[in-house]
């Protein structure tokens, strides 16, 4: 781990000059090598709270591989005046993201969860594309330090009782303000239905690259968050879980008709991901194995593809100047190519066969089911609206007669090609190996 650490650490004189793309592709490879070095239910290699198991690995290489991709993304910013300092937020970000994973403490992960948020802002106050984008910062961080505050004051208050902050290792006497203190913070990270409204604001402002990271990454410090605390707080999990799952369902079905009715591309994928996050949420508090190992491979898979499909809602931008689906129309016309991967990203997105998300959303069901069989109805009817909603963006996008205000000067570039091909194969390699994944808990 020290290996790792002092490797994003040399990332950054890697900037001046321009080979930063090796060192990545080296860092993802080291990560690769830990699997097979041995037993990952406990691995630390740095300090007693600083270490790697199974649930830390997977999300530190998604974090890796979509910052390497959120550059190749930003192509155009690479010749700019603030090419350099783009690039300069992107591996601060990527370091506080990996510290965060790496942490088994509740303070040092508590410290890097929020440290992360000032790149993030910093990457839509400088490279957003309207105004609006100071207002959809103040919503990012007003609605995350809004549950921060508990948060550290109940680990402030869990050191005081314990002297202690490490999960596996803290016994504590909850009640139940205590357990909303801990769980409200990475709810609202995730974000829990009724909390989720800075989420399209910050996506449909951010650029491209901010919008990969938020759905790729940054939502997933709230799921990891939730399993961690899950160690200590599983008897009130299982008490209050009714309510936060009910919620869920609910919130889940209530989303995918919202986005049944999206004209913004943009939109439309920002509230797919609050749905995918529903069922997320929905698996670590079903306290089941199951649905943890469920939950955790379909935050991988919705990390992949749903960064995937912002990279397409902003190829086609780049193209048109609007993310409007009644202006966007009938590029197979002229981008027969990418068509194909629209379709294939969107059938991920939907749970076909051979790709992780149909893997995850299988386990999810499967453990929402042992937990009660009532909820039957509201999965089938999430499952159903998620193929609505694919659908309808595939077809609007691609089919239809070309409109009149776009302006079709270029076909796609390999660039772009490549950008989403490195999306798709993780994605739908990696559920050929798919008992890696078991191994979780």
């Amino acid at each position: 781990m020290m290996i790792s650490a002092f490797g994003v650490l040399l990332l950054i004189p890697s900037i001046i000059f321009n080979n930063y793309y090796i060192f990545m592709i080296i860092l993802v490879f080291l990560f690769m090598f830990y699997l097979s070095i041995g037993s990952f239910n406990f691995c630390s290699m740095v300090s007693y709270v600083s270490g790697v198991d199974l649930i830390s690995w997977g999300f530190i290489i998604l974090s890796i591989w979509i910052v390497l991709l959120m550059i190749m993304s930003s192509y155009n910013y690479k010749y700019s005046n603030k090419s350099k300092e783009f690039i300069f937020m992107n591996f601060f970000l990527l370091l506080f993201l990996i510290f965060s994973f790496n942490s088994f403490s509740m303070f040092t992960f508590y410290f890097f969860f929020e440290a992360s948020l000032i790149p993030t802002l910093f990457l839509i106050f400088g490279w957003g594309y309207q105004p609006e984008r100071l207002t959809a910062g103040f919503y990012l961080i007003f609605y995350t330090l809004f549950a921060s505050l508990p948060l550290l004051l109940s680990i402030f208050y869990l050191l005081g009782l314990n002297g202690i902050t490490f999960y596996w290792l803290i016994n504590l006497d909850l009640n139940f303000y205590l357990f909303i203190c801990f769980i409200l913070a990475f709810l609202i990270k995730m974000p829990l239905v009724m909390f989720h409204f800075w989420l399209p604001k910050a996506h449909v402002e951010a650029p491209v690259s901010g919008s990969m990271i938020l759905a790729g990454v940054l939502l997933k410090l709230g799921g990891y968050g939730l399993m961690r605390v899950s160690l200590f707080l599983y008897n009130y999990m299982y008490t209050y879980n009714l309510y936060i799952i009910s919620l869920s369902l609910f919130g889940g079905i209530f989303c995918g008709l919202i986005c049944c009715l999206q004209l913004d591309m943009k939109v439309l994928v920002a509230y797919s991901s609050v749905c995918h996050m529903a069922m997320s949420i929905m698996g670590i508090f079903s306290m089941s194995l199951w649905g943890l190992q469920g939950s955790f491979v379909l935050m991988l898979a919705h990390g992949l593809c749903s960064s995937a499909l912002f990279c397409l809602v902003n190829i086609v931008y780049d193209r048109s100047g609007s993310r409007s689906l009644l202006i966007n129309k009938g590029f197979i016309i002229f981008m027969p190519s990418l068509c194909l991967f629209w379709f294939v990203m969107c059938s991920n997105n939907m749970g076909s066969p051979l790709s992780l998300n149909l893997f995850g959303e299988l386990m999810l069901i499967i453990g929402l089911l042992s937990w009660s069989s009532l909820s039957m109805f509201y999965l089938m009817m999430m499952s159903f609206l998620a193929c609505v909603y694919s659908m309808y963006l595939f077809s609007f996008v691609n089919h239809g007669f070309l409109s009149y205000f776009n302006i079709l000067s270029n076909n796609c570039l390999i660039r772009e090609y490549m950008l989403i091909f490195y999306h798709l194969f993780p994605l739908n390699i990696f559920s050929l190996s798919f008992s890696i994944f078991l191994l979780v808990m």
